[in-house]
C-alpha cells in the first residue's frame, strides 16, 4: 500500500540566487546547486557538441560518470553535474 504524503515543497529552504553566464547569456541559479540543474531549469538542454559528428549532447547520468554534460569554465573542461553554481561563473559549450 502506498501512503500519499502532502506536498511539502513550500517548506524547502533554498540558498540565494546568483547569476552566471552560459554562452554569453545571464542565467540564475541557487548558490551551491549543481550547474547542470540550473542550466536545465533555464531551458538549456544542449550543453556541448559531440566531437565526431557535432550532434548536440546534454545531461545523461548526472553523477559524473558519462561526461555528456562537459562544459568549459575558464579554459578548463569540467562536468556540469559535478560543478557548483557560483556568482559570475563564465560557462561555455565545448
Amino acid at each position: 500500500m502506498i501512503r500519499l504524503v502532502p506536498n511539502q515543497s513550500d517548506q524547502i529552504e533554498r540558498s540565494g540566487l546568483v547569476t552566471f553566464s552560459f554562452e554569453g547569456k545571464p542565467v540564475q541559479g541557487h548558490a551551491g546547486e549543481m550547474l547542470v540543474s540550473a542550466l536545465l531549469r533555464a531551458g538549456y538542454l544542449n550543453l556541448r557538441h559531440a566531437p565526431m559528428d557535432k550532434a548536440p549532447r546534454g545531461a545523461f547520468c548526472c553523477m559524473g560518470l558519462c561526461q555528456e554534460c562537459a562544459v568549459r569554465i575558464q579554459g578548463q573542461t569540467v562536468e556540469a553535474c559535478r560543478t557548483e553554481v557560483a556568482e559570475n561563473l563564465i560557462v561555455e559549450r565545448i
